[in-house]
C-alpha cells in the first residue's frame, strides 16, 4: 500500500516538474533562438519566449544624456505557442529615421504586420522610432521575419553609420504643382501658392452620440508641393484596422515614405487609425499611388 502511495506521489511530482519543459517545448525556443541569432529568455508564468537585440551600435543622446540600451532602447519580440498558426509573435524594433521604411518593406515580405509606428522620447539624437509588429504563422517564417528586419537595419548602418538626415533630394525654390493633373486622378481639390491639396472624409461615432467626420479630423488627406517632376507629398490615410496592412503595403510598393501609425481619437467606432506618410517623385505618380492604395479601402 505504501508502495503505492509512494509510487504515485513521484509520478505526480514527476509530471509537475515536467509541466514548464512541456510547455517551453510546444514551442521550439531552440530553433527560434538559432533562427534569430538572439539570445531568449523564457517566461513560465506566461509561456513566452522572448529574444531582445539592444541597439548599442550607435550611442543615442536623449535631453543631452546618453542613454543605455536598458532604459528603452532594446528590440525585442515575444513567440508564444499559437492557436490557429503555430506561433504568433509580438514585439518592438528600435530604429532609426532611414532605417523605417526599409524594414518595414523587409517585414511585409515576410509576412509580418506592422501596427504602430512612432517616437518614444523628446530631444532624442539621433533621433529614434519604435516600430510595433506582430504576426502569425510557421515558428521558421515568423523567426525569420525578425531576423530579416533586423538585418536590414544593420545592412544600412554598415553603409552609412550615422543615419541619414534626409531623403536626399533637394526641394525646388518654387512651388508649381498643375492641379488639373492631379484632379484628373484624385478628384477635386484645394489650391494654394502653387500647391495642391486633396481631402476625403469617414465618418465614426463618438461615445456622446455625436458624429466624428471630415472636418472634425476624420479624413485622409494629400498635399503637394514643388514642381510636377519634383514634387513632395506629405498627408494622412484614416484607416479601419482591418485596412491598415494593405494601405501600408501599397504605399510602400509604390516608394511611399511611412512616418507615423497611430491613433487620433479613442472609444470612436469603429476603430479608426491614423498614418501619416511622406512621399517624393513626380506628381503624377504620387498621385496614382495615392489612389491605389485609397483603392483597398472598404469606403
Amino acid at each position: 500500500m505504501r508502495t503505492t502511495k509512494l509510487t504515485k506521489l513521484v509520478q505526480a511530482l514527476a509530471i509537475a516538474n515536467a509541466l514548464p519543459l512541456t510547455a517551453q517545448a510546444a514551442l521550439d525556443t531552440n530553433r527560434i533562438a538559432q533562427i534569430t541569432g538572439l539570445p531568449g529568455t523564457w517566461s513560465a508564468a506566461e509561456s513566452v519566449f522572448k529574444v531582445t537585440a539592444p541597439r548599442n551600435d550607435l550611442p543615442v543622446s536623449v535631453d543631452g544624456w546618453k542613454m543605455p540600451p536598458f532604459m528603452g532602447l532594446t528590440s525585442w519580440a515575444g513567440f508564444v505557442d499559437g492557436k490557429k498558426e503555430e506561433v504568433m509573435v509580438m514585439g518592438d524594433l528600435v530604429l532609426f529615421q532611414d532605417e523605417v521604411n526599409p524594414v518595414m518593406s523587409a517585414l511585409f515580405e515576410s509576412g509580418l504586420k506592422v501596427t504602430a509606428l512612432h517616437n518614444h522620447f523628446f530631444f532624442d539624437e539621433p533621433k529614434v522610432y519604435f516600430m510595433h509588429i506582430e504576426g502569425e504563422g510557421a515558428t521558421e517564417a515568423m523567426a525569420n521575419g525578425v531576423k530579416k528586419a533586423l538585418a536590414v537595419s544593420k545592412e544600412i548602418r554598415a553603409a552609412n553609420p550615422q543615419p541619414a538626415k534626409s531623403f536626399g533630394k533637394p526641394m525646388p525654390n518654387e512651388n508649381a504643382i498643375s492641379a488639373q493633373a492631379i484632379e484628373t486622378i484624385l478628384g477635386k481639390g484645394q489650391v494654394n501658392n502653387g500647391m495642391f491639396k486633396f481631402v476625403v472624409g469617414r465618418k465614426a461615432k463618438m461615445p456622446c452620440g455625436c458624429d466624428a467626420t471630415k472636418e472634425m479630423g476624420v479624413n485622409t488627406w494629400a498635399a503637394f508641393a514643388g514642381t510636377d517632376d519634383n514634387a513632395v507629398v506629405d498627408g494622412d490615410f484614416a484607416v479601419l484596422e482591418d485596412e491598415l496592412q494593405t494601405v501600408l503595403k501599397s504605399l510602400r510598393a509604390a516608394g511611399v515614405n511611412i512616418v507615423a501609425i497611430h491613433s487620433h481619437m479613442t472609444h470612436e467606432n469603429p476603430r479608426i487609425l491614423f498614418l501619416h506618410y511622406w512621399g517624393r517623385g513626380k506628381t503624377a505618380d504620387l498621385a496614382k499611388a495615392l489612389k491605389v492604395a485609397l483603392a483597398t479601402q472598404n469606403q
